[in-house]
């Protein structure tokens, strides 16, 4: 009898800490870690931070219920391919992160770069993404360069040759992405409202508004979230 009970206390209290245990793998979800690799489209020039669209993406994560870390943002105003690789050089980045995005082109485009080098640094640095979230390829995406010959400084200046080479630029950035099987973005027909709907450009009258942004993020949420979600 004495064994029964013994026996029956012993179920009892695997089964308990079973349950506890089932229960803390459902109460703490993963959080995910978010690198956004870029120029002045991911830093966000002349907005807040809270409305550059790697941080609005984040927050799109977490209003459903997905947890996100704060994106880690290696960026700055004025980049080319070349400054963004340096700037991730110096960042020394040593870990894997669960989702990477990539912008990078329109200063190429700007200084009258050469095509044939960004498409190398590009692939470079696509590579390297990959590389960041340790080969899953679907965990990487790539937007494509706005159009800023739609706001009031591209107005200024020859739009019709700012469109031809930003076009020319994407077409790089695309048929890469497509190479590596790599999620792309094509948010540059957003950024041709920019003239009809002046909230979508930002004070600075050249880069995109949080608005802008937000329409971006709307355009792709749904199939990164679907990406990152997969495995």
């Amino acid at each position: 009898m004495r064994f029964l009970f013994l026996f029956l206390l012993f179920l009892s209290c695997s089964s308990k800490d079973n349950s506890i245990s089932n229960m803390k793998e459902t109460e703490i979800p993963k959080e995910y870690s978010y690198l956004a690799l870029g120029d002045s489209y991911t830093i966000g020039e002349s907005v807040a931070e809270e409305a550059r669209f790697p941080m609005q993406l984040a927050a799109r994560f977490r209003e459903d219920t997905i947890k996100m870390d704060k994106p880690y943002i290696i960026a700055t105003t004025g980049w080319t391919t070349d400054e963004l690789q340096a700037g991730i050089d110096n960042e020394n980045v040593d870990q894997v992160y669960d989702l990477v995005s990539l912008l990078i082109g329109v200063n190429n485009q700007y200084r009258g770069y050469s095509k044939s080098v960004y498409e190398v640094e590009f692939e470079f640095l696509l590579q390297q993404a990959i590389s960041f979230v340790n080969g899953k390829k679907q965990r990487v995406f790539v937007v494509s360069i706005p159009d800023y010959a739609y706001t009031p400084f591209g107005q200024n200046a020859d739009s019709e040759v700012i469109s031809k080479g930003v076009a020319q630029f994407n077409e790089i950035n695309q048929r890469i992405a497509r190479k590596y099987e790599v999620a792309y973005h094509n948010i540059t027909p957003i950024s041709r409202k920019g003239m009809e709907q002046p909230s979508l450009v930002a004070e600075d009258n050249l880069h995109p508004s949080g608005e802008q942004y937000q329409l971006w993020v709307d355009s792709f949420y749904e199939e990164v979230k679907a990406q990152l979600l997969a495995n």
